[in-house]
């Protein structure tokens, strides 16, 4: 290795720690400053919390239990949620592709779907489905299942048409095409989409947890906020955050093996 790729490299490892540094000292930052405006009566504890009340609350949950099984059943519904949308997501849009009839009938709904206000749609579904967990995944499948399906499909359409013809010329098979060609081309849109929707499963469960259930962190946010226990919506908005981030660094750790596979 050369000098100067050595400097390179020692100046990136620089960067990232000094990025790294600054982030944190953000975030500590914002902590204490919000800590510090609650100890000193800057602000209402009680309606604004702070992070020792926020500590203290979840000790107490910790310490019943309790605080377990709203994650667990926010977490599970989410991946639930998450495997739908991948699944039905990428089949519908591989038969929108293979069928072009099909995709120039179904196309405008599902433009209009997708730009539908999922929160409106929720109601009725708890209404159809009943107030349990089949109306909450399904209300957060219906929040990224209709981009998910339009950028999928508008990726596959989007194969370079002069090596499908290509491959025609060979006597290649339309699925032969797709496994060999469209598929491998569309591997950073999926997995971008993925990135996008593991965070959107997220926001659907929890509004489907606003409205249908008994358990989870969006019941807690909610039924804290009508009991005006501001700790709790506090504290579920904080462990929600940090589940957001775990679940985007998984999909990232899971890019970058699909990358090397390809």
């Amino acid at each position: 290795m050369s000098e100067e790729q050595s400097q390179f490299l020692r100046r990136q490892k620089c960067y990232k720690t000094a990025v790294t540094l600054v982030r944190a000292l953000i975030f500590f930052g914002f902590a204490a400053l919000w800590e510090i405006a609650a100890q000193l009566d800057w602000i209402n504890a009680f309606i604004f919390s702070s992070p020792s009340r926020i500590a203290r609350t979840f000790l107490d949950m910790l310490n019943d239990g309790s605080i377990f099984n709203h994650i667990s059943i926010t977490l599970g519904e989410t991946l639930l949620s998450f495997v739908l949308i991948l699944v039905f997501g990428i089949g519908i849009a591989l038969m929108l592709w293979l069928c072009g009839p099909l995709s120039d009938v179904l196309e405008p709904y599902f433009v209009i779907l997708n730009s539908l206000p999922k929160s409106a749609l929720a109601p009725m579904l708890i209404v159809w489905l009943g107030n349990n967990a089949k109306a909450i995944i399904v209300t957060a499948v219906s929040v990224a299942i209709f981009g998910t399906v339009l950028n999928i499909y508008t990726s596959f359409t989007g194969t370079d048409p002069d090596k499908i013809k290509l491959m025609r010329t060979l006597g290649a098979r339309r699925l032969q095409i797709l496994t060999k060609l469209v598929l491998p081309a569309s591997i950073n849109t999926i997995i971008s989409n993925m990135k996008v929707n593991i965070g959107l499963c997220l926001v659907g469960v929890i509004i489907g947890e606003f409205l249908a259930a008994k358990s989870g962190l969006g019941y807690l946010i909610i039924y804290g906020s009508q009991v005006f226990k501001m700790d709790w919506v506090a504290m579920s908005i904080v462990i929600l955050c940090l589940m957001s981030m775990l679940l985007f660094k998984l999909t990232d750790i899971v890019q970058r093996l699909v990358m090397r596979i390809f």
